[in-house]
């Protein structure tokens, strides 16, 4: 089980890449942890099919920064509530990972936090069609992760997926989830001080 003193640390210490934001909408997401019979999990959410952008994809709480959003941290904290009822008073922040990019002309920041477990969520039902508590370590197995070469705009871009059971988790979502996994690689867990 990830120790959240330790996961906090290293995500402080974890030296993030900024990219410029340029013309691109501010955004951010929560990566929520929780623990579930004592094993980490990850939620997700399986956004409903009538939605503009990412109708029906794995994704994680989150959306464009507002204008009341003091910042980033607290965008990702709003999104959570709303999308999923957990106040955001009751999440444990422990940082942050790299900038990315959406395609859809967002510059996104991913936040860790941890969630309360067991929680009564209230899920905003026009938007989030299913919640996902996945084991972290599943995402650790061989085979469950593999990586396609796909072009957008004339260029290639390495594109992420995962399986768990019947969803696929890919794009944007998977390549926050690579990079949270390979951040808190067990052996570097063993290493770190």
């Amino acid at each position: 089980m990830l120790d959240r003193v330790w996961l906090s640390k290293r995500l402080h210490r974890f030296p993030q890449r900024t990219i410029p934001q340029e013309a691109l909408r501010p955004a951010a997401v929560l990566l929520p942890l929780l623990i579930r019979e004592g094993e980490d999990c990850v939620l997700f959410t399986r956004r409903t099919e009538h939605l503009p952008h990412h109708a029906g994809e794995i994704s994680f709480p989150g959306g464009g920064r507002h204008a009341g959003d003091i910042d980033l941290a607290a965008t990702a904290l709003r999104e959570t509530e709303e999308e999923i009822g957990v106040p955001a008073g009751s999440i444990e922040l422990h940082g942050r990972l790299d900038d990315f990019w959406s395609i859809h002309g967002y510059h996104v920041v991913p936040y860790v936090g941890t969630i309360p477990y067991p929680f009564a969520y209230h899920v905003a039902d026009h938007e989030i069609a299913e919640l996902i508590e996945a084991p972290l370590d599943h995402f650790r197995a061989p085979g469950v992760h593999h990586v396609e070469d796909w072009t957008h705009r004339g260029r290639v871009h390495p594109v992420d997926f995962y399986r768990f059971g019947e969803h696929l988790i890919w794009g944007l979502t998977a390549a926050i989830l690579r990079q949270f996994l390979e951040v808190t690689d067990p052996a570097a867990c063993e290493v770190a001080p």
